[in-house]
């Protein structure tokens, strides 16, 4: 059994507490959590009767010898702080996405966890979705033939008072906007679709609420496949969510995975059949409770049993990190107004900052 503590109780540690509390996750379990926000902390300790701390160094002190996993659930900013801190105690680290907000925070919190041999877990649940896993399976078994063009769009309803909830919010030094923040988890699975991004070009506005960061945005991405990638990405869906989606287009087939967190496969066309073709269409269409999905439980599952086997993680911080880059590079387009190349430095992106 893999026991976790939760850094953070706010929104998505909501998520979490319920999943480990509730048993829901073969092999781990939930023995305490933190915030520096004693009120929240002490409602969620006490919904599922378990210690809370409003010190996380506090926390390790007492149940150091207990912990096997600390989940760092904070605001945005602040995961490559918290990261760096809770290394030194040697248990293994998820940390919820995006993994940081610069690269070299993110480039700190891989060497940290490579001095202090242990594991970094970045959450991109929806890769384990059944949906994404079937197009992933599709594409290793090169049914797509040459790939032409894969598009990911975030439909999405975050009104202001979602932004109101937390000063934090919305703002470039803690948060980003909709790239950085609701569209992270769906740049990561085009990238982890069509390979290695050699340029974008993005463009963005703030249309519907009152936030430094952008609520609307779409970028182009080329490949160096060849093939052509497009993000659309907005908060500003009214009056509530309409679609989180991947499409893929090939020479010899088209997937399409829709519903509202990338959970309903819509088109599966092959030029050439195979045996079970013609169930994918009911067998993978679900429909999650929330915009989390399923993939939490199962990715937490893959958390106990790579640390239990000492198997691979499907996203470490190195793996994590490439959606890192492009985000900022998106970021890094839309303030010079240009196609930007990777493998480069940021300059203008505001991200972090």
């Amino acid at each position: 059994m893999q026991n976790f503590v939760l850094m953070g109780c706010g929104r998505i540690a909501q998520r979490y507490a319920q999943i480990l509390a509730e048993k829901k996750v073969n092999g781990g379990s939930i023995i305490a959590l933190c915030d520096t926000d004693e009120e929240r902390a002490r409602k969620l300790g006490q919904k599922y009767s378990l210690p809370w701390y409003t010190d996380a160094h506090e926390m390790m002190s007492e149940m150091k010898d207990k912990v096997d996993v600390i989940a760092i659930l904070t605001e945005s900013g602040l995961h490559a702080k918290h990261t760096l801190e809770m290394a030194q105690y040697g248990k293994h680290i998820v940390v919820e996405k995006p993994m940081a907000l610069r690269l070299e925070d993110a480039d700190a919190m891989i060497h940290a966890c490579d001095q202090a041999e242990v594991k970094l877990f970045v959450v991109k649940q929806n890769r384990l979705n059944y949906p994404v896993i079937k197009m992933r399976e599709a594409l290793e078994n090169g049914r797509f033939g040459k790939i032409v063009m894969g598009t990911v769009r975030v439909r999405w309803c975050r009104p202001q008072t979602y932004y109101d909830q937390d000063s934090w919010r919305g703002t470039w030094a803690m948060d980003g906007g909709v790239f950085a923040n609701q569209a992270s988890h769906h740049v990561d699975l085009l990238e982890w679709m069509l390979g290695e991004p050699i340029s974008v070009y993005a463009k963005s506005r703030t249309a519907l609420v009152d936030i430094e960061v952008e609520d609307t945005g779409v970028a182009v991405i080329t490949f160096a496949s060849g093939a052509i990638g497009v993000i659309e990405a907005t908060n500003a869906t009214r009056p509530k969510d309409l679609e989180g989606s991947i499409s893929i287009l090939g020479e010899t087939g088209t997937v399409e995975i829709g519903g509202f967190a990338v959970n309903e496969m819509k088109v599966w066309n092959f030029e050439t059949p195979e045996e079970g073709d013609e169930d994918v269409l009911t067998r993978y269409k679900t429909n999650p409770p929330d915009v989390y999905g399923f993939g939490h439980i199962s990715y937490l599952e893959h958390v106990v049993n790579c640390i239990e086997q000492g198997s691979p993680s499907l996203v470490d911080g190195l793996e994590g990190r490439k959606s890192l880059e492009l985000i900022n590079a998106i970021y890094e387009s839309i303030e010079t107004g240009r196609e930007v190349k990777m493998r480069f430095q940021p300059k203008r992106c505001r991200l972090g900052g």
